[in-house]
């Protein structure tokens, strides 16, 4: 029997949290390069936050996903057949891939991969989309100065723990924030944060606060939530945020009760002079040569560690994905569709 291409289509936009409904298995044959293009089998498949925001219908900074078509997002694998001079039959790539285990490709944002250099899944990981969110955002926003305290939330995290060790290169004080006791564990024990904290705690500000004696200068968004509560009486003056991600917002359907926080926000963004930009990494890519070069480095002397949480079978990609965005995976989140000859 000839292989067939497993996709999951999105089948429904959610409403608040996503379901196993809103998505559907389904399998049709692989599909056949035509000129310029090349087949694309997927090996690893990436499950990242943003991909949250595609399942919905709200403009947003990129189109949202197609209902009855494979959910987006990228992946690394292997060229199987090539109408293509610049890619040839057993190059590895990181490409656009979609929720599917093969992919079509015309070389458009394509980036071959060595496995001689660094394993082929860091090329949707630590040395992919995450790695340079956290290199691009960390410097280019957050312009860390050494001796300065620099707070990341979801630090265990594929970005955030990225973020917290280039702080620590740069000779600053990293207090990491994640959401279990072993994760926190974790980010002090093998990644070289000074501190990192569970606000999950009843008492989280106030261990804060303890842990940031001379305030904050650089915090890195990634949640949003009572995690900025927490943080935004602690800001110095000039402190800069760069806003990567709000998690904890994502599958909310309308604005959560409570004191209304922008007065404050407002007044300390005015008296302590904080610097607040959004970014998405897409814009930047620019920055991807100098990001290889210093990130690859830092992993081969041992300074930047990294994790990844490896899910087995494309068709558990649904259940994976809700619970990256409930904080259920320890690391970087991948799906693995299918073997990787490259790794021992």
């Amino acid at each position: 029997m000839s292989a067939m291409n497993k996709q999951i289509l999105l089948k429904s936009r959610p409403n608040g949290e996503p379901t196993a409904a809103n998505f559907d298995l389904v399998e049709t044959p692989v599909p056949t390069p035509g000129a310029g293009q090349f087949l694309v089998k997927v090996i690893y498949m990436s499950l990242d936050p943003y991909m949250r925001g595609r399942m919905g219908a709200e403009k947003s900074y990129a189109a949202t996903a197609d209902l009855g078509a494979p959910m987006v997002g990228g992946g690394v694998g292997v060229v199987e057949e090539s109408n293509n001079d610049q890619f040839k039959v057993g190059d590895y790539v990181m490409c656009g891939t979609g929720w599917q285990s093969y992919c079509l490709s015309d070389g458009t944002g394509v980036m071959k991969l060595d496995p001689k250099q660094a394993p082929i899944s860091t090329g949707v990981g630590v040395l992919g989309m995450p790695g340079l969110t956290a290199y691009y955002g960390l410097l280019e926003i957050g312009k860390p100065k050494a001796g300065e305290t620099v707070v990341v939330a979801a630090a265990s995290g594929a970005v955030g723990s990225v973020v917290g060790q280039i702080a620590k290169i740069k000779g600053c004080r990293a207090v990491g924030i994640a959401g279990s006791p072993d994760k926190c564990a974790f980010v002090v024990e093998e990644l070289g944060f000074d501190v990192c904290l569970n606000y999950k705690d009843a008492d989280f500000p106030e261990q804060l606060a303890k842990a940031c004696p001379d305030g904050i200068d650089v915090y890195f968004e990634n949640v949003g939530g009572k995690v900025f509560e927490a943080v935004l009486p602690l800001f110095n003056d000039d402190a800069r945020m760069p806003l990567c991600g709000l998690i904890s917002q994502y599958n909310m359907t309308e604005l959560p009760k409570g004191t209304n926080m922008l007065p404050a926000l407002m007044r300390a963004m005015l008296t302590h002079r904080i610097l607040i930009q959004g970014f998405i990494i897409s814009y930047h890519f620019n920055h991807l040569p100098a990001f290889l070069k210093d990130v690859s480095g830092w992993i081969k002397s041992g300074q930047l560690k990294y994790r990844e949480d490896i899910v087995e079978g494309i068709e558990n990609a649904p259940e994976a994905f809700m619970g990256l965005l409930k904080g259920k995976n320890f690391g970087k989140l991948l799906v693995r569709v299918a073997d990787d000859p490259t790794r021992n």
